[in-house]
């Protein structure tokens, strides 16, 4: 399973969204049809540009607590401060792609940021 978790600030447009998750996709060399999903936090997952995307993008947007986000947060490769702050977990992005990679999930690197969003992909066995 291959997943691309995102992070982003309030009112983040469907655009900036996609062109997050292509350009993570570019880097790691994952070609697009190879995604499977889009994970985010819970709040995140409501927000409509974010849910655009996915649709976009034609994979499901599955959201994930902040207590899911937790049980992975010392394998995630660029804590945020920020995210910290707000949220009580290190990441958004790279958590959200792990917990939803499932098993054996593994990170194919750091997180990559656009200007108002960021995005992880990881690839695991599901479920």
């Amino acid at each position: 399973m291959i997943v691309a978790g995102v992070g982003c600030r309030h009112g983040t447009s469907a655009e900036e969204i996609e062109r997050v998750v292509l350009k993570a996709l570019a880097t790691f060399k994952v070609a697009r049809a190879s995604l499977d999903a889009i994970a985010t936090e819970t709040a995140k997952a409501e927000e409509p540009g974010v849910a655009e995307a996915a649709r976009r993008l034609a994979v499901r947007l599955i959201a994930c607590a902040t207590s899911d986000l937790e049980r992975v947060a010392d394998a995630v490769l660029s804590p945020s401060s920020l995210v910290l702050e707000a949220k009580g977990v290190p990441s958004i992005a790279e958590a959200s792609a792990m917990v939803v990679a499932g098993r054996n999930a593994r990170l194919l690197g750091a997180r990559v940021a656009t200007a108002g969003a960021t995005c992880a992909i990881a690839v695991g066995d599901g479920p």
